[in-house]
């Protein structure tokens, strides 16, 4: 498994098992054991995907069955719009870990930067807190624009190690990422196979053919390839495996290239300048 390293010097696998609209029930958790028994090493969710129960479940049947401490796994989950504010932070993140049955998490993000400016930079003062007290390993963004992230850093005193985004061959991000490198902020990608939508692309399928991999193989490969983190979801045993099978080959510079022009600047998710959590 290949890590990226924040800028505070601590590292993050490269690829983890997404659970965004997994259900919290019994296939949840079978996912998340079977993804650390198959070499995962990062596990995303969150307070609003109401799976934190399972997903904290699978991650202790797969400690156990792997004989793996807890400091051998990056878990990351994410503060809510309804917890903004920040004097509720420690208590949304305490619920979390809760619902998790862990001690502390190795990333906890503001979920999306909200159409409040004020309350966005007040609520990442209660992340800095959690920070500053040891309670999480590392605190990042979700979902922060250019703009989001300036108005940030011009009044907050520790900077994100990591912004999520929607990223994908047709949503590159191109200036908001080169943005993040200069700021060394390491970008990491949510749906990155646009469930399942940009696997049927003619590009894409003709990668994959060239090199004889599957089409969600090459797109998991192309984010790992800009440096991406990169968070594939699946509750189905042969794909988890299939999602972290992508570090046996490269895509070459014109493949990468191919990928990079399908861009057209189309989300399948909210736009963080409108979305307000309701």
């Amino acid at each position: 498994m290949e890590h990226v390293t924040f800028y505070n010097g601590n590292e993050m696998p490269i690829i983890g098992l997404g659970t965004f609209r997994v259900e919290n029930n019994d296939e949840c958790k079978a996912a998340v054991k079977h993804a650390i028994e198959s070499g995962y090493r990062h596990i995303d969710t969150a307070m609003v995907y109401e799976n934190e129960e399972m997903v904290g479940q699978g991650i202790a049947e797969g400690l156990a069955s792997t004989g793996l401490n807890r400091s051998d796994l990056f878990i990351t989950s994410k503060l809510w719009l309804a917890d903004y504010g920040r004097v509720n932070v420690a208590d949304a993140y305490e619920t979390s870990l809760n619902k998790l049955g862990l001690d502390y998490l190795d990333l906890y993000l503001m979920h999306w930067p909200g159409l409040d400016e004020a309350l966005m930079i007040d609520t990442w003062q209660g992340m800095e807190d959690l920070y500053k007290n040891d309670k999480v390993k590392n605190i990042g963004v979700s979902n922060f624009n250019t703009e989001h992230l300036e108005a940030l850093l011009a009044q907050v005193s520790i900077k994100p190690v990591i912004n999520q985004i929607e990223f994908h061959p047709y949503l590159t991000h191109s200036q908001l990422r080169r943005y993040l490198e200069v700021q060394n902020i390491q970008a990491e990608s949510w749906s990155p196979l646009m469930n399942a939508q940009i696997l049927e692309d003619a590009t894409v399928k003709a990668v994959a053919s060239e090199i004889g991999k599957t089409p969600a193989q090459v797109i998991i490969r192309w984010n790992v390839e800009h440096g991406v983190v990169v968070i594939p979801k699946s509750v189905t045993p042969s794909r988890i495996e299939e999602n972290l099978n992508v570090f046996d080959f490269v895509l070459t510079k014109g493949q990468i290239e191919r990928l990079d022009q399908l861009n057209e600047d189309k989300r399948i998710g909210p736009d963080p300048l409108e979305f307000s959590g309701n």
